[in-house]
């Protein structure tokens, strides 16, 4: 058995918790305790029932997650609200919630996963909130073909490409989850390119007047690194075991 508040110590000091705001209502950290003692871990990009009741299938404690169950003011427990809070409290299982402060990370962050898996090389950062860059530069060696070839074998169940820019691009820029707020941004940066998980369908028009590349590969897709990463790490240092829960959201 290992201790709860030691585990949740390393977590707020990997992601540097405490130095990373988040968007208004959102809350990262310890979210749920249990009993204070853990055996095994598993990590979710989302914080619902399903993922709920799948840890605790699996005998897990501890629940990572990325979407985490605080994002407004404080809802009534009732309904599904209380199914999942009773859920936790029966079974003994905690949840971490770690969201901005995961996507931003120069290590095990969403982000720079994505690009590391796509072999792009990151050379600097944009989009600040609070004073802290949650969007990522990077240089591309390669064509907007071999660009495809690579998003394809990481993103086999598809994802949505407009093409409007360079056919070689020189800097790709990356935000995972949802791209809104970046799409006006790459130019400023040098990037005609970018790589996000969604957007809105007037970004289609904006991609062919202002000649961008937008590839939107997935909310959920795009941020299913950066919760795996931190929950391989700790169940690593802490010697128990672990695993992934993968509900295969197609947004």
């Amino acid at each position: 058995m290992v201790n709860l508040r030691d585990v949740v110590n390393y977590c707020d000091q990997r992601i540097h918790r405490d130095e990373v705001s988040d968007f208004e209502g959102a809350f990262n950290g310890l979210q749920l305790e249990n009993n204070g003692e853990i055996s095994k871990i598993c990590a979710s990009v989302d914080a619902g029932l399903v993922p709920f009741r799948l840890a605790i299938e699996k005998k897990a404690d501890f629940l990572v997650c990325h979407h985490g169950m605080y994002w407004t003011p404080p809802n009534p427990l009732t309904g599904s609200n209380y199914e999942k809070i009773k859920l936790c409290i029966d079974a003994n299982l905690a949840l971490y919630g770690c969201h901005l402060p995961l996507d931003c990370h120069p290590e095990i962050g969403n982000n720079a996963l994505l690009a590391n898996k796509l072999g792009l090389e990151p050379c600097g950062s944009f989009l600040p909130f609070e004073g802290v860059d949650i969007g990522l530069i990077t240089t591309s060696s390669y064509d907007r073909k071999e660009l495809v070839e690579r998003l394809t074998d990481l993103f086999p169940k598809g994802f949505h490409a407009m093409e409007f820019g360079m056919g070689k691009p020189e800097k790709i820029a990356i935000l995972t989850g949802s791209g809104q707020s970046a799409v006006d941004q790459i130019l400023a940066q040098g990037a005609d390119t970018l790589l996000t998980g969604e957007l809105k369908q007037h970004h289609f028009n904006f991609a062919q007047e202002m000649e961008l590349n937008l590839y939107a590969c997935g909310h959920y897709a795009t941020e299913c690194f950066g919760v795996d990463a931190l929950a391989r790490e700790v169940a690593q240092k802490f010697d128990i075991p672990y695993e992934f829960i993968a509900t295969d959201c197609p947004l």
